[in-house]
């Protein structure tokens, strides 16, 4: 679902003693969001429920944090994530994500589930929104954004390399 929405700019929040949960099927499509989802994009539920979960991407998110993200989660394995969400009519709010596959008795994935809490400003002002330039920095300056994407992606890693972290290691450092 292509969305032709231009970023706004204005930021939108949340209170810390909301979560906004959601869920969708293997493939991505969301089958549930709770009220706090919908009051932050701005829509219905009728707008969201079949639609891909990408519908809340910001622009200014690197793709290689996604390509992590479902990397991790395609493993079997839950993950945390900064993550910039656009509402339906371009504004955007950030988030601290938990994201984690969904299993039937059989241990198949059967979905994923995420719920997403109000994360620490100075985390975002100081470490995440400057990281996140650079990432996509690199992914735009590639006329093939595959070869692009790679590229952060393998800058991503070699960062937590130098501080000798895992992703998860690395986004539990900065809650302290």
């Amino acid at each position: 679902m292509p969305r032709d929405v231009t970023p706004t700019g204005v930021e939108r929040f949340f209170d810390e003693s909301e979560i906004i949960v959601s869920k969708t099927d293997p493939t991505g499509r969301l089958t549930y969001v709770n009220p706090v989802f919908l009051k932050l994009y701005g829509g219905n539920e009728s707008e969201c429920l079949g639609n891909p979960h990408s519908m809340v991407r910001h622009p200014d998110m690197p793709r290689c944090v996604f390509k992590l993200l479902w990397d991790t989660l395609g493993a079997g394995k839950e993950i945390f994530a900064y993550v910039k969400n656009m509402s339906k009519n371009g504004d955007h709010y950030w988030v601290l994500a938990h994201a984690t596959p969904s299993f039937d008795d059989s241990g198949h994935v059967v979905g994923f589930h995420s719920n997403r809490r109000v994360p620490k400003r100075s985390v975002i002002d100081e470490v995440i929104q400057p990281l996140y330039k650079q990432l996509l920095d690199i992914e735009n300056s590639h006329a093939n954004s595959k070869e692009g994407m790679n590229e952060s992606f393998n800058t991503l890693v070699g960062i937590l390399k130098d501080k000798g972290v895992e992703y998860d290691e690395f986004i539990f450092s900065l809650q302290d």
